[in-house]
């Protein structure tokens, strides 16, 4: 025996007489023992530890709460062959626990004998029971084994003779060790098993969490497309059609997939419906007006028929308004699609909408206010006209006091829905509008007030825009409280809610002579190259958004003066390549930016890829 084994064996056989001394009943059940000798393992002194557990009983010893701890101060200590025997003793004592067969697994791998681990390994998923392979799978999991814990699962799924067993445990596993495929193939296949609607959420939900680049998407979506094909009949593939496209914002695809789902299961357009309305509220008018005009055709007579038709004028309407220059011919057709859709329905409370929006198209469109506050005085005064409606008139009503630069009674009609309608999204929209009218007169400490309420507002939106305005007025009077620039600025921005656009326009030109290097310029650049837009002067308003995305200084309105550039160049100038090379820019150094979602999708659609 060498000097130091002689020494390491005095040193445990002195160690455990002094824990005996220090208490026999430690001793009788080797209790304390075991948190000494944790104790040592915690603080890495693996020596110490091995004495403690060699001389406690075998039965404490192999105690699956002692076990796993032996074992690793005996691999720590490199004590490989010690290991294995001790894992081979639990094994035989407990056979029906194949927990211990993946330990002895563990400790031929640790050894570096991948042959001997591979076996153990092999042998203890042949052996599985039903009731084994979940526990199992488990401990291959906690080892950083998933291959193995897959084979696990597998196994078990053989002897469940059922395809989708373990499928939900599967895509777990995949997802957490980044096995696209895997994740892919598991979740289809427990939507094909089980297409009831909770499964169907469930392997959404996992998809989501799993899928994260275009590529993921685009495997996903061919996956979805061959199963469509092959099973036309099961409409399961078409409802993961549908979520993909809303993932991608890919309206269009959604609505493919929509109608199909609606012939399918007669859902009378609501469905379709209800995409066409998030198409509209997302500016995706073609899209929003193949559902609409898709219900109206289909479903002659049926409870939806009014509101598309409705709704269709109504996209048709925004899509007109936000197509630069304004086309006045599309307007006054617009008109008479309205009047003649009052000519058939009436003018009721049913149709309160259709009169609101004919009143906005003559007021802020067409420049015939008395036009527009006699229609909506008519849906205020409508007999049974539905309460919110009435109170969005007012708000409109309200807008157009303003439009004619009479603001007392436009704050009158606004205070009137805040008291009708607090604590409700109307009534926070109708507290925004007296914070803007505020604004516009330059009172910015009580337009603070209103908007210091609305960021707390439960709708997002109005909390959104809220904190915009709040946050423009803060920056700009911290240094000049007077906000003298600032008082300009909102004039102007009075001026273009008016729809004076050149007067706007040439205010602004003003605000960036006079006050040179101001905080309020690249707002002021902003707003003037949205107005030369709309003004069709697409070559300033590209020269005039320059100035942010050229400048680092202007740094936080770069993105959305990057993204109005492509916008203009691919709808207005008709230039797909410059478009194309601006949203991509736009990817590369604002990936954060909320419009990087939306470029996404127009970079594929310029590129020509199926969307």
């Amino acid at each position: 025996m060498s000097l130091l084994s002689s020494a390491l064996k005095k040193s445990r056989i002195s160690l455990l007489g002094l824990l005996l001394a220090a208490g026999p009943a430690l001793a009788q059940d080797g209790g304390g023992l075991v948190n000494v000798a944790r104790e040592y393992g915690r603080k890495g002194e693996w020596l110490k530890a091995e004495a403690v557990y060699d001389n406690l009983p075998t039965d404490v010893q192999l105690a699956p709460n002692v076990l796993p701890d032996y074992l690793r101060a005996l691999l720590e200590l490199k004590k490989y062959k010690d290991a294995e025997k001790l894992a081979r003793k639990a094994v035989k004592r407990n056979p029906n626990e194949p927990a211990l067969g993946v330990a002895l697994g563990a400790v031929y791998t640790a050894a570096g004998d991948t042959t001997a681990a591979r076996k153990q390994y092999e042998k203890v998923v042949a052996g599985l029971t039903p009731e084994q392979v979940q526990p199992v799978a488990q401990e291959f999991q906690q080892r950083q084994l998933p291959r193995w814990a897959e084979r696990s699962y597998l196994r078990g799924r053989a002897l469940a003779k059922n395809e989708a067993e373990y499928s939900a445990q599967l895509v777990q596993l995949y997802t957490a060790n980044g096995q696209k495929e895997g994740v892919l193939k598991e979740t289809l296949r427990m939507a094909e098993q089980n297409p009831d609607p909770e499964q169907l959420s469930f392997v959404r939900n996992m998809l989501q969490n799993a899928l994260k680049t275009d590529a993921d998407f685009d495997t996903l979506e061919k996956l979805l497309i061959t199963r469509t094909q092959q099973q036309p009949e099961q409409a399961t593939w078409s409802e993961l059609l549908l979520w993909l496209y809303l993932q991608r914002r890919d309206f269009a695809g959604a609505m493919v997939q929509a109608r199909a789902l609606d012939r399918r299961q007669r859902s009378e357009g609501s469905r379709v419906m209800d995409l066409a309305a998030i198409a509209q509220y997302n500016k995706d008018y073609e899209t929003a007006i193949e559902g609409y005009q898709y219900v109206a055709q289909q479903y002659r007579g049926g409870q939806y028929y009014q509101t598309a038709r409705q709704q269709f004028i109504a996209a048709r309407e925004e899509q007109v308004r936000n197509t630069f220059p304004v086309d006045q011919a599309k307007l006054r057709a617009l008109i008479g699609d309205y009047q003649q859709l009052l000519t058939e329905s009436g003018r009721t409370a049913q149709t309160a909408g259709v009169l609101r929006n004919l009143a906005l198209l003559y007021a802020f469109q067409l420049d015939e206010k008395d036009k527009g506050m006699q229609l909506l005085q008519e849906v205020i005064d409508l007999p049974r006209a539905d309460a919110q409606l009435v109170d969005e008139a007012k708000i409109a009503l309200g807008d157009i006091y303003l439009l004619r630069a009479e603001p007392w009674e436009a704050t009158l009609l606004y205070s009137q829905v805040e008291k009708s309608r607090k604590d409700s999204p109307l009534g926070y929209e109708a507290k925004l509008r007296n914070a803007r009218l505020s604004y516009y007169a330059g009172d910015f400490k009580l337009a603070q007030s209103h908007l210091d309420i609305l960021k707390q507002a439960t709708s997002r939106e109005i909390a959104n825009d809220a904190m915009q305005l709040s946050l423009l007025i803060g920056d700009n009077t911290a240094m000049d409280t007077a906000g003298v620039a600032l008082k300009d600025y909102a004039a102007t921005e009075l001026l273009v809610f008016q729809n004076k656009v050149p007067q706007a326009i040439k205010s602004l030109d003003q605000l960036l002579t006079k006050y040179p290097g101001h905080a309020l310029t690249d707002e002021a650049w902003f707003l003037k190259g949205q107005l030369q837009r709309r003004s069709g002067d697409y070559a300033g308003a590209v020269e005039t958004l320059a100035r942010i995305t050229s400048n680092p200084k202007y740094d936080i309105l770069s993105d959305d003066a990057l993204f109005l550039t492509a916008e203009i160049e691919e709808q207005n100038r008709q230039d797909k390549a410059k478009a194309q090379e601006l949203y991509t820019q736009l990817l590369t150094k604002y990936s954060g930016s909320i419009y990087a979602a939306e470029a996404r999708k127009r970079v594929r659609k310029l590129r020509g890829e199926a969307m």
